[in-house]
């Protein structure tokens, strides 16, 4: 597919209920055309650090997600809380409209609320192939590592999912574009907005840019929009190869 429609749900979590936050975005996606939708991190509850009272135990949003998608026709992308054999994950899943999917469980945890104290870190990068797009999946605080999300010629687009607030979101916007400059790929960041049950408030932040670190998304009252072009991807990276120049990492 030479283009790539991606909507970003402008999502105010409703703090810990998962069938108030299920049904908003049903709403929110009734009419949708995208060929992707994306929801923010911990989009059924919000990001609550008490894991046992929140996590999924019988896949119940997953399920969910699968029904969505293929209600849509949209794959369907977002974090939750995800309890496994007694540990817990902040897994991205990426459901496609069929009910196949993907996941990547978030690799650097926020130490600064606690993060680390509940939940396991994953181990894998997971970049999904969709419609012959590659698509890095990373979770929030995974922004700030670049090493983690560096580009081996092995993806197109990297999509970021977040409840980063406003005290830091300077930060955000930043290294959004500074992604996608460096490996030369879209970076789609979704935030979520409104107030959580920390009183921690999140503005409208979520933006597409492009390899050139512009921003080419569009927003709404409860969307933010973006085509993604692949004949423009390949004409930039061809005109500029800086990817060939770069440094080689191992991930420990």
């Amino acid at each position: 597919m030479e283009t790539l429609k991606v909507t970003g749900l402008n999502l105010d979590i409703i703090w810990k209920d998962k069938t108030a936050n299920f049904q908003q975005i049903e709403r929110q996606t009734e009419h949708s055309k995208a060929d992707i939708i994306m929801l923010p991190e911990m989009f059924p509850t919000g990001f609550y650090m008490k894991a046992e009272e929140i996590a999924d135990r019988d896949n119940e949003t997953l399920r969910w997600m699968k029904s969505l998608a293929a209600k849509t026709g949209s794959a369907l992308c977002g974090s939750a809380s995800v309890n496994e054999s007694g540990k817990f994950y902040n897994r991205f899943y990426f459901v496609n409209p069929h009910g196949s999917y993907q996941f990547y469980d978030k690799r650097h945890l926020f130490s600064f609320s606690g993060e680390h104290k509940t939940y396991s870190p994953g181990t894998e990068r997971v970049i999904v192939n969709f419609n012959g797009w590659r698509i890095l999946l990373q979770v929030c605080y995974d922004l700030r590592f670049p090493v983690f999300a560096r580009n081996n010629d092995d993806y197109d687009a990297i999509f970021y999912v977040a409840n980063w607030p406003e005290a830091r979101i300077d930060a955000w916007q930043t290294l959004l574009k500074a992604r996608a400059i460096e490996n030369q790929c879209y970076v789609f960041g979704l935030n979520r907005i409104g107030t959580d049950g920390n009183n921690l408030h999140y503005p409208q932040s979520s933006y597409c840019f492009n390899a050139n670190g512009e921003i080419i998304s569009e927003v709404t009252d409860q969307q933010v929009i973006a085509e993604l072009d692949m004949e423009s991807l390949n004409n930039f990276r061809e005109k500029f190869q800086f990817l060939g120049d770069r440094d080689f990492f191992r991930i420990l």
